[in-house]
């Protein structure tokens, strides 16, 4: 302490002795740092669900923690996407509607595309409609809402003009498209980022990270009981699963090769098995969807079970799937003899691949019988106009079916099988109820029950633009439906989970969905023909051609600017110098950590800072000889670092 003052009063006497411009800035940036400070605080207070998260963390620990925290994230992600879309899409084609704001339709040419191509007549109820048929449009996106801001079909106009400014639509669309991606993207890299940091730190001494837990772990400044109680679970949670992990990796150690032989054999035939459920589900999943596509046409509109069930059948076997898939691999991977962070690791692998690659299938399945056309005038559209004449607007009816049988399962799972099983455990002493026991709470399914929610969100917000709004109101409520259900029908995870490598695992599987996203969004934009009948993009062939329609609109000069940027003679370059810039920053580094390491023994043997510095920058390689020295200065004790620094400007 009596250091600290030194070091402060050296510093008040330097800014007392500098000019008023400094002292100026010195206080102004104090000031700054100090309102900058007291935000935070405040701004912690209006976190999302504070309360809620740290009560969690005390009853459940950190593994536990990490899913709500990752639920919360991808809270805030949908509504920021929703607004994105909103503002730039939804908004200005409702003020053009209600007539807020002029716009102009551009006639398509006849020359190019048949006239019959553009006839579409939405599915709209009209006269006297029964209850139940609005519920089934409310659950299949059909009649009533099919005309609405919800899905592509309502967005018609092509310009709108605010005075003398223009806003070009079809273009705001696909910017809007690429903007709630490019988003996504950037804001999971710089999470996981974060999370590859801790866990780097776990992964790098396993000795210093028992030390930080059991002699650096606790906050002395806690004063308050729950607090203390809080602490204490979340580290005795963490030594715990240290614990585990370190009991299995001595297991494995100890394994003969008899043990290894039958090991692997299992793993070997336990992941046969795995193949053949995934072949199931995607071959289930391919027939309910052609036969709902070719038998949608032939229900009566009179019978609406039948209507409703054949419309919902590819969202029902996809939802079965990958509510019975995950069962079966939770059940085979208890025989493997995984750690419980590898075994969480593989099932999200596994049970990811199933979701993302079921959603790939019912896509699959959807472009091939929009792309198939048997006659001249089906190839003159250049798609099934008769079947799909707004094929994007059908896409997004099973986005959003998707959407909301998935919620409906998670609500339906948690009445149904939750409560009823804590209340047998309960109240019934039967040995087989008593056997099974209170319901654990599973990080990896219901990791994966909202990162294939998300991922039909980012493929379906560009068929139907609102669907973050949903998707926001939806977890939201799924934070409120997972809280009671951990509280009152669940118990904590016989193996417990770090919370550091599940949030970057989580991410990393969250990336992969965002990436596979990527792939039909890109399709539907740049491969197959626009719906000449409705959208945005009915005067253009595909919804990319409105990006170099737009360019040859632009000025000669900034037109050649983006054409000089988009040749090899830019972009050679520039890739080339993006790989090579991380490599000079880590030379960079490296450098700089031997001249940190190397400056108290120059220091020591007589050479002021500023000589050790200049010999270094004038022979980088010279500080290598310096590497048999540096090993003794490990065990030497060395004094601070701001010491040599006073003996150099005295």
């Amino acid at each position: 302490m009596a250091e600290k003052r030194r070091l402060r009063d050296i510093q008040q006497a330097d800014i007392k002795h500098s000019s008023g411009w400094k002292q100026w800035k010195i206080a102004s940036s104090k000031s700054c740092k100090k309102i900058l400070k007291e935000v935070k605080e405040l701004s912690s207070y209006l976190e999302l669900w504070r309360h809620d998260m740290h009560s969690i963390e005390e009853k459940f620990g950190t593994g536990i923690q990490s899913y709500f925290l990752f639920l919360r994230f991808l809270v805030r992600l949908n509504f920021v996407i929703f607004i994105l879309m909103f503002g730039f899409v939804t908004l200005p084609s409702i003020l053009s509607k209600y007539g807020i704001v002029s716009n102009n339709f551009a006639k398509i040419p006849l020359k190019n595309i048949e006239t019959h191509c553009t006839v579409y007549v939405p599915s709209d109820n009209k006269g006297l409609v029964y209850f139940y048929t609005y519920l089934k449009d409310l659950l299949s996106g059909t009649g009533f809402l099919e005309v609405t801001s919800l899905f592509y079909g309502y967005y018609t106009v092509d310009t709108e003009w605010l005075g003398v400014l223009r806003y070009n639509l079809p273009l705001a669309y696909l910017l809007a498209t690429f903007g709630y991606l490019a988003l996504s993207l950037v804001w999971i890299i710089v999470r996981s980022v974060e999370g590859f940091k801790q866990n780097l730190v776990h992964d790098e001494n396993q000795f210093q990270s028992y030390c930080n837990k059991v002699f650096a772990g606790w906050d002395f400044c806690i004063t308050d009981l729950n607090a203390a109680r809080l602490k204490h679970r979340s580290l005795q949670y963490e030594l715990q699963t240290d614990l585990e992990e370190e009991r299995l990796k001595r297991k494995i150690a100890d394994r003969t090769m008899k043990e290894k032989l039958r090991i692997y054999s299992l793993r070997i035939f336990l992941n046969l098995i795995v193949i053949a459920v995934l072949s199931g589900c995607f071959y289930s999943i391919y027939r309910a969807t052609v036969f709902s596509q070719e038998s949608s046409s032939d229900v009566s509109s009179v019978n609406f079970q039948s209507n409703l069930i054949v419309q919902y059948l590819p969202s029902i076997v996809i939802t079965l799937a990958n509510f019975i898939a995950p069962q079966i691999f939770s059940f085979l991977i208890r025989f493997e003899d995984y750690s419980p962070a590898f075994e969480i690791r593989l099932k999200l692998i596994r049970c990811v691949f199933m979701r993302l690659a079921g959603i790939g299938v019912l896509l699959f399945s959807l472009w091939s019988h929009i792309s198939y056309c048997a006659t001249d005038k089906c190839k003159a559209c250049g798609y099934n106009y008769k079947l799909y004449p707004c094929w994007e607007s059908e896409v997004g009816q099973e986005m959003y079916k998707l959407m909301i049988f998935d919620f409906i399962t998670i609500l339906a799972v948690t009445l149904f099988v939750g409560f009823p099983r804590k209340l047998l455990v309960t109240h019934c002493s039967c040995k087989p109820v008593q056997w099974c026991g209170l319901q654990e709470f599973e990080i990896s399914d219901n990791v994966l029950d909202i990162i294939y929610g998300q991922t039909i969100c980012w493929i379906g917000t560009f068929f139907s633009p609102l669907l973050p709004a949903i998707a926001t109101i939806k977890y939201f409520i799924i934070f409120y439906i997972k809280k009671i259900s951990l509280i009152h029908t669940c118990k904590p995870a016989a193996r417990p989970v770090r919370a550091s490598s599940s949030n970057f695992f989580f991410l990393v599987v969250l990336l992969i969905g965002l990436i596979l996203a990527f792939i039909p969004l890109g399709v539907s934009i740049a491969h197959i023909p626009s719906s000449k009948a409705c959208g945005p993009f009915r005067n253009f062939n595909t919804s990319w051609a409105v990006v170099p329609e737009t360019v040859l609109g632009l000025p000669t000069g900034l037109r050649q600017v983006l054409y000089g940027i988009a040749s090899e003679a830019f972009a050679v370059p520039f890739f080339v110098l993006h790989g090579a810039f991380p490599s000079y920053c880590t030379d960079t580094k490296q450098l700089l950590d031997q001249v940190f390491h190397l400056q108290p023994k120059a220091s020591k043997n007589g050479c002021h800072t500023d000589c050790w510095l200049l010999s270094i920058v004038r022979n980088p390689m010279g500080a290598k000889s310096y590497s048999s020295e540096t090993l003794n200065l490990i065990s030497e004790e060395q004094p601070p670092p701001y010491i040599h620094l006073e003996q150099g400007r005295n």
